[in-house]
C-alpha cells in the first residue's frame, strides 16, 4: 500500500492512476478532507445512487407481486436465460 498526499498525487497523477490500475492500493491523504483509497472500476461495479438502487428493488418487488416473473427452463444455462429475458 502506498500512502501519498493530495499534492503528490496532483503532481504525478498519471503515474499513480497507472499503478492503481495495475492493482496497487493507493491512499490519498488530505489534511482537510481525510483519506481516500484509489481503486479502478471493474465490470462488476455499478454506478448507481442508493436512491436509484432502492427504487429498482421496489419496482422488482412490485413486479413479483403482480406475477411478472420469469422462470429458468430445465437444461437452460444462466446465460441463455438472461438472453431470453433481457428484452422482455
Amino acid at each position: 500500500m502506498l500512502v501519498i498526499s493530495t499534492r503528490e498525487f496532483r503532481e504525478r497523477q498519471g503515474q499513480y492512476l497507472g499503478r492503481a490500475g495495475m492493482g496497487e492500493t493507493i491512499v490519498l491523504k488530505s489534511r482537510k478532507e481525510g483519506s481516500f483509497k484509489l481503486v479502478p472500476i471493474t465490470d462488476d461495479d455499478t454506478l448507481m445512487s442508493k436512491k436509484d438502487f432502492f427504487a429498482k428493488i421496489d419496482r422488482s418487488l412490485q413486479e413479483a407481486k403482480e406475477g411478472k416473473t420469469y422462470h429458468k427452463l430445465p437444461n437452460e444455462s444462466l446465460s441463455e436465460f438472461l438472453k431470453r429475458t433481457d428484452n422482455v
